[in-house]
């Protein structure tokens, strides 16, 4: 029997290299499907070919019939997104052979997961705790914002973009993008990404930002809480979800756990599993682990920050996390994603700096889902 072909929709991204390099060591041949000629993964000796595809910016429909193109020509087995375009690949599942198999839910059980006001909702229904949120503009979320400090945020927006706090008795912005208003919860935020099957969890890694450009993290440190992965646990198992999930949460100063949004796709937690169980879990639902290390560092992203800082106060911390926390790309088996990724990464560093926000914030923006946006 010959080996499975994966197609990834994505390369841009270093999540995106921990998947390749762990199907490609369980023996698939990878295929990536990227709007940029050139990109990080594609640089990978882990990647037999990738295809340039229209961007779902440009037309979803162009899109889907892209990556169906490539289904088809390169006879793909599993179809894995990474990042954003997750929410459009959902929909591929109407276009290829039913033999495919699209790892993340149909588009009814996945798209209320990434709505912020239809997570709320499924939080309530599943037993789980989530701060009041209603959508803005109604009755609810003023009287909200009158008596509390809250969260006023685009209910498809990533990587913080549109995310604007108010102290108790500020009238809440009017917004030309849907939006909900949220309360504000004190506490310690915590993210996490899990791979899932039926709602089972096959691995789970929870962690924080241990250093940040904006609102976007570059140094994760992994965190263990039983309450953190109770919470977790639960909304999965209700939900019977399957592939990539993951969350942001807040504990309070109570212990208490709240979930504040889900992300139904990878996180830069991917990178705390041990990289070859990632792919036995999506494959044979073998257990997901985690590696050995606590940190981790996004490489570039903290050398552009120590530039930024450069003999000023703060300085020596960030030198210090540069020269001893373990990058999330280099791999000295693979080492020409990290050696070239300024090259390949170039066309998002450039437009991050024409609209002067951190890389994460745009990193995406030709890929995400937006409101207004259906089935094809």
């Amino acid at each position: 029997m010959s080996a499975p072909t994966v197609l990834l929709t994505l390369g841009r991204l270093p999540k995106g290299l921990d998947v390749a390099r762990s199907f490609a060591a369980a023996g698939c041949r990878v295929v990536v499907a990227e709007p940029f000629s050139r990109h990080l993964v594609g640089a990978s000796r882990a990647v037999a070919k990738s295809v340039v595809v229209r961007p779902p910016s440009a037309g979803k429909r162009g899109y889907l019939d892209d990556l169906a193109r490539v289904v088809r020509e390169e006879e793909v087995d599993w179809v894995i997104p990474i990042s954003e375009e997750t929410m459009h690949v959902t929909f591929l599942r109407d276009l290829v052979p039913g033999n495919v198999t699209i790892f993340t839910p149909p588009p009814e059980a996945l798209l209320p997961l990434y709505d912020k006001h239809g997570f709320t909702r499924l939080c309530a229904e599943y037993g789980v705790r989530a701060p009041e949120t209603f959508m803005l503009g109604t009755p609810e979320a003023t009287a909200l914002a009158a008596a509390h400090k809250v969260v006023v945020k685009p209910i498809h927006s990533c990587a913080g973009r549109g995310v604007r706090i108010l102290e108790p008795g500020t009238p809440p912005p009017a917004d030309d993008v849907p939006c909900v208003v949220q309360r504000f919860v004190e506490g310690q935020i915590f993210s996490s990404c899990a791979i899932a099957r039926e709602g089972r969890i096959l691995g789970n890694i929870l962690y924080r930002g241990a250093m940040f450009a904006g609102s976007v993290a570059i140094v994760f440190e992994r965190v263990e809480d039983p309450r953190l992965t109770d919470w977790i646990t639960r909304f999965v198992a209700a939900s019977g979800h399957t592939g990539f999930i993951s969350f942001d949460l807040i504990q309070d100063a109570a212990g208490e756990v709240w979930g504040i949004e889900c992300n139904p796709r990878t996180t830069s937690g991917i990178h705390f599993f041990e990289n070859a169980s990632i792919a036995r879990a999506v494959l044979d639902e073998a257990p997901a682990t985690p590696r050995a290390e606590r940190r981790l560092q996004q490489f570039y992203s903290v050398l552009t920050a120590l530039s930024g800082v450069m003999f000023r106060r703060g300085y020596f911390a960030v030198l210090t996390q540069l020269l001893g926390t373990r990058d999330v790309t280099f791999d000295r088996r693979d080492p020409v994603p990290a050696l070239t990724m300024i090259w390949t990464t170039w066309p998002i560093i450039r437009l991050a700096m024409a609209k002067k926000v951190p890389f994460g914030e745009v990193a995406t923006l030709d890929v995400g889902w937006f409101e207004g946006e259906r089935a094809p």
